[in-house]
């Protein structure tokens, strides 16, 4: 087999891609050979690499790929096979061209991606070309208008969690993957300098409200999902996030969690719908602002039947770097080539 490894900015590491062709179907023989992968990668000093897109031509006509995404998880033999990952859905089109899978992109081009692991459909345009990199703007396109209430977890707008001898107020909501939004300010944070440089004792308290939300919901404990992220008030048209990945601080923001917020921002009564108000932000653009840089996302929520749906959520300004391919053999080493 022939593996892929590309990296969009602003993610916590690069994506190994795969064709999932040449993959067992079978949740439980799947994460045998994902074994053999990661233990491949670790051979080839590419350890660090926690995340694997399985993609396919798609048999759908709607669709150019089918997409799969897995999470590696602390431990060798252990994988999230819930959720999903917009960085690495860029990553896949971006090693889905370099194979052959796709044929040669060019600036405008729209490549449709079925995520199987959720059902989104994520459209993924063109915006640059410079040889190795592509830049792209990326749209999550519900196929039918969905009330946004109804992406609540707990269909409610906050709830109330016990968190580290406290109570803590949290909007639970699924939209691109599962997240709980907590004000930082509600932490103690004054000001996004100061959310951005926050530590240990700070990535403890999400942490626990992230568990005490799994806990909430009936969910695994050591898990991946529901992601969370600390948010606050900058100024107008901007909000700063920061966010926990697997196993520690997110650079970034995930690019789904970008459509999460962006949703969030347009479900009434949420804390991101609240601190959207706070920077004069009622519909249209934001810009999230986080450690590594800014991304800008859209959503569009109009009016059905007398109250918002969410249509599609747009995360703009996300550029993939293609790494190389490598060859793999279970149980043996990988041979890196560019």
């Amino acid at each position: 087999m022939i593996g892929h490894i590309a990296y969009a900015h602003g993610s916590p590491c690069p994506t190994a891609v795969l064709d999932a062709r040449q993959l067992p179907q079978g949740d439980h023989t799947l994460k045998q050979a994902l074994t053999d992968i990661r233990r491949c990668l670790q051979a080839a000093g590419e350890g660090h690499v926690l995340k694997m897109a399985l993609i396919r031509p798609s048999e759908h006509p709607m669709y150019d790929l089918d997409y799969r995404f897995v999470q590696a998880l602390p431990g060798e033999d252990r994988f999230e096979l819930r959720g999903s990952c917009g960085h690495s859905i860029l990553s896949a089109v971006t090693a889905a061209e370099r194979s052959g899978m796709l044929g040669a992109l060019e600036v405008g081009d729209r490549v449709r991606v079925n995520v199987l692991n959720n059902g989104d459909s994520v459209v993924c345009e063109v915006d640059e070309i410079s040889g190795d990199e592509r830049e792209f703007t990326a749209y999550f396109v519900r196929p039918q208008a969905v009330p946004v209430a109804r992406l609540l977890l707990t269909g409610e707008a906050t709830t109330a969690l016990e968190a580290g001898g406290a109570r803590r107020e949290v909007s639970l909501i699924s939209s691109g993957n599962p997240y709980a939004f907590v004000d930082a300010r509600t932490l103690g944070i004054s000001d996004h300098s100061e959310l951005f440089m926050a530590g240990a004792e700070f990535f403890a308290a999400l942490a626990e409200i992230r568990a005490a939300a799994s806990a909430h919901l009936g969910w695994p404990a050591d898990g991946a999902f529901p992601k969370i992220a600390a948010i606050m008030p900058v100024e107008a048209g901007r909000i700063a996030a920061r966010a926990i990945s697997v196993p520690g601080w997110h650079p970034t923001i995930a690019l789904t969690g970008a459509v999460c917020l962006g949703t969030a921002i347009r479900t009434p009564g949420t804390i991101p719908w609240r601190l959207a108000r706070e920077v004069g932000c009622i519909d249209g653009l934001i810009d999230i602002v986080t450690p590594g840089g800014n991304t800008a996302v859209t959503a569009a929520t109009p009016d059905v039947a007398g109250e918002p749906a969410l249509t599609w959520v747009s995360v703009s300004r996300k550029r993939v770097d293609f790494h190389g391919s490598f060859a793999m053999q279970p149980s043996a080493p990988c041979t890196s080539r560019s």
